[in-house]
């Protein structure tokens, strides 16, 4: 008897800005078909290269309140004092219940949001090597003014000081290698994963 429609486990990556989160994911994208990434609703506009419904679900602030109001969020969260952003709850539990693998890439306050909702999720929190190449990485991106980027560091200190509150810590050093920890956490074959630590 196959166990293939067993509901699966919700997976949540989360970290501190410029941590590579959203690089992360788009490599389990690539190289990890059988893995299903949750898509978040945000305010915010599309950055270059970014494709409405596969990167983001780009919404009006309007739409957002209704959605919120009507319960169909997972989570969400006013990110960065400025845009929101939040899960739609049905299409995670449709494929959960299915027996898809999901990964949910979202911030500090949206892991926390689905802790409350979802306590047997597992969550996952992406670091850094260092403080010192989270800021080379947030500049050297380019994609914030300098008043966004003060911001941005205000709020991954933050961030930073929440690891303690995840199961598991993977170290973003080397893109393919943060990847294939993530998934074999997740339980999805990969090779040549690393070794994950586990909060204790």
């Amino acid at each position: 008897m196959s166990s293939s429609t067993a509901p699966a486990r919700l997976t949540v990556l989360a970290g501190p800005t410029a941590v590579g989160k959203g690089t992360v994911s788009a490599d389990v994208r690539d190289r990890y078909p059988q893995v299903w990434l949750s898509v978040s609703a945000t305010t915010r506009s599309p950055r270059p290269g970014e494709e409405d419904g596969v990167h983001y679900l780009f919404v009006g602030p309007e739409e957002f309140d209704r959605m919120v109001a009507a319960g169909e969020m997972l989570e969400w969260a006013v990110v960065h004092g400025r845009n929101r952003y939040g899960t739609p709850r049905r299409p995670v539990e449709e494929r959960l219940a299915a027996g898809v693998p999901v990964l949910l890439e979202i911030d500090l306050q949206g892991a926390r949001q689905v802790r409350g909702s979802m306590p047997d999720a597992r969550f996952v929190f992406l670091a850094p090597p260092s403080y010192d190449e989270l800021v080379r990485r947030l500049v050297g991106r380019g994609t914030e003014d300098e008043e966004e980027r003060t911001r941005r560091l205000e709020t991954a200190r933050v961030e930073l000081a929440a690891e303690s509150e995840f199961d598991v810590t993977i170290v973003n050093d080397d893109v393919h290698r943060a990847t294939d920890e993530l998934v074999s956490v997740m339980g999805v074959s990969s090779v040549g994963a690393g070794s994950a630590h586990v909060a204790g």
